[in-house]
């Protein structure tokens, strides 16, 4: 009789822990590898031998497709529309970079265009997104 007991006690419990520990490794496992994936505009980046500049909190990022259309952190705008909108994304932190990812087909003077009107709207710093030469 005492040994039926015994087996009734031991039977009920789960453990939550081994649970617990794989939704953490998971949820750490996300968090790394979400700021690495970009979802953005398909451009042929030209390549270059200049050395990845780091991230900032908070990027601008103003690319030109192969077909010449203008995008402002992978949301279309008119070309016309981007002096006011780039204004508002620098209101607070003036020393933001915007980054001007361009497909390697798209004319030289497009892209000076794009820097004039960075530039127009108090954008200190522009860089030039490239791919790196493996």
């Amino acid at each position: 009789m005492k040994r039926s007991r015994i087996n009734r006690l031991t039977m009920g419990e789960v453990s939550l822990i081994p649970l617990i520990d794989t939704f953490a490794t998971l949820l750490v496992i996300f968090m790394v590898t979400a700021p690495m994936v970009q979802n953005s505009i398909k451009v042929d980046l030209p390549q270059g031998n200049s050395r990845e500049a780091g991230g900032a909190a908070q990027e601008c990022v103003v690319t030109v497709s192969k077909d010449g259309k203008v995008f402002f952190n992978s949301y279309p705008i008119e070309e016309q529309k981007l002096v006011s909108v780039v204004k508002k994304s620098i209101e607070y932190k003036e020393d933001l970079p915007v980054f001007v990812r361009a497909d390697q087909t798209v004319a030289y003077g497009k892209i000076i265009e794009i820097v004039d009107e960075l530039k127009q709207a108090g954008v200190k710093y522009v860089a030039m997104s490239t791919r790196q030469v493996a």
